[in-house]
């Protein structure tokens, strides 16, 4: 080859290079100084946050789609939807779970319709007669259904872990992919996410009215939905629950589902969080590729949530169940986004530990109680410290109730050892430092910051905060329950 004929080649070779490397487009990230994660957040033009860390232990990913809605969310008339529609989220799209969505769509058009009607009668024997005619076009629905599609994808891929939760203001996707299988994943869950079709709506209502049914004879959700109506009276968190309540779950409306879908699951509600051996990079293309086609939501709306207001005296309820006897506090704090709740889970761990806390010590270990805990529980809106006691025999759940004051009299008055403090402030670090190390915690740190709405740098330097907390004279806590 002569030497002109080279020059050519090299400089059409060079062409190509330059043109290919320009085309590609070029992701702006924020970082935070000193992070132990090397964390990048990424927020897409139709505003997905995708935060990614890398650690290469193994050649695995754990993945969270986090939607910034939950039970607090649900229209009053039709509570429990949030989790519900959770559920129909892995019941398929348009395009797989199906064998003929042109055939399928009508049926599901008309049970929609019928659910609408059957909501809206009270006529006994006419509901009977709805439900009767939604049982067979369901029936003529399932005919092109194909079940547990989704799973059988994710198994293929290579997935563990496929699961989801909903919470109070939040519902969660997951799943744990190899590293090779990132664009398989992304592609099955853009698809899912964007062009969801509620389909084997009447058997998943069964399931989810089973589970409701069931929360019904264990007492510590009973308990806890007395604390929650008790210390909320007007916020969602105290008016109702995730599962909702029975009578809406039997009048259960597929267009409102429909509406809570087209309002909420849009890319501006949404984080991606991934932890794993994957190339920053190449996995933010990936993202944008399939999942920055969704349309956001120009008009999602800021829930006008009320307040509540101080609690000036103690609030006293009582729950009935089939359980031993036993006693719980609650007191409620600012929400997990606040500086407050740092301190108050130092605080709970100095009560109790299930070690070395004034609980353990004072109450437990010398037998004073059957048995007595404490701990925190942080929401978006507000946050808890809820202390709890077993009576041993012959002992009167007022006793017990005040033998946990007194430990937190004691915290009140700092009338315990400065060495528990620094004991239980080293034990955040390595608490910090054990779920740093695995993927699944790493990642869940992702949707806590997202969910809550606090800054990534917030996360990274509340441990900083909390080693410099010190025993003051008194501790700064109410004591009305």
């Amino acid at each position: 080859m002569n030497k002109l004929l080279k020059f050519l080649c090299l400089s059409l070779f060079l062409v190509l290079v330059f043109s290919s490397c320009s085309s590609q487009k070029k992701y702006s990230y924020e970082t935070v100084p000193n992070d132990p994660l090397k964390a990048r957040i990424y927020t897409l033009d139709n505003g997905l946050k995708v935060y990614l860390t890398v650690n290469k232990e193994t050649p695995r990913i754990q993945t969270f789609i986090a939607v910034r809605v939950g039970g607090k969310n649900d229209p009053a008339e039709t509570t429990g939807l949030a989790h519900y529609f959770e559920h129909l989220m892995f019941k398929g799209t348009n395009s797989y779970g199906t064998q003929n969505y042109e055939a399928e769509k009508p049926l599901l058009d008309q049970i929609e319709q019928q659910f609408e009607i059957y909501r809206k009668t009270t006529d006994e024997v006419q509901r009977k007669a709805i439900y009767h005619t939604i049982d067979s076009l369901s029936y003529e629905a399932s005919k092109y259904a194909i079940p547990n599609e989704y799973d059988k994808l994710m198994a293929a891929i290579g997935a563990n872990g496929t699961n989801a939760y909903t919470a109070y203001d939040q519902t969660v996707y997951v799943e744990d992919i190899p590293c090779n299988q990132i664009e398989n994943w992304a592609k099955i869950q853009a698809d899912r996410f964007e062009n969801n079709v509620i389909r084997g709506f009447h058997t998943e209502l069964e399931t989810v009215y089973e589970e409701k049914n069931m929360s019904l004879t264990r007492d510590n959700r009973k308990v806890q939905e007395a604390i929650f109506s008790s210390l909320f009276p007007h916020h969602p968190y105290g008016t109702q629950t995730v599962l909702g309540t029975q009578e809406d779950l039997k009048n259960p409306s597929i267009t409102n589902i429909k509406n809570y879908y087209k309002q909420w699951y849009v890319p501006n509600n949404m984080a991606i969080c991934m932890s794993g051996d994957l190339d920053p990079d190449k996995t933010i293309a990936i993202i944008d590729e399939y999942f920055g086609q969704m349309k956001p939501n120009p008009e999602l709306p800021k829930l006008n949530l009320p307040k509540e207001e101080p609690i000036t005296e103690p609030i006293i309820r009582e729950v009935l169940g089939p359980d031993a006897e036993s006693v719980a506090l609650a007191w409620r704090f600012p929400g997990a986004s606040s500086k407050d709740f740092e301190t108050l889970q130092v605080i709970s761990q100095l009560l109790y530990n299930g070690k070395a806390g004034l609980i353990d010590l004072d109450l437990n270990q010398q037998q004073k109680v059957l048995s007595g805990y404490g701990y925190p529980m942080g929401l978006a809106d507000y946050s808890m410290l809820i202390l709890g006691g077993v009576p041993k025999q012959g002992q009167t759940l007022e006793e017990v109730q005040n033998l946990l004051l007194g430990e937190l009299h004691k915290l009140r008055a700092g009338d315990f050892d400065e060495k528990m403090l620094q004991a239980n402030i080293n034990n955040f670090k390595l608490y910090q430092i054990q779920n740093m190390e695995s993927n699944e915690g790493r990642a869940d740190m992702f949707v806590n910051s997202f969910i809550n709405g606090t800054s990534w740098e917030d996360e990274v330097t509340s441990i900083d905060r909390i080693a410099k907390l010190t025993k003051p004279k008194s501790w700064i806590l109410p004591i009305n329950t």
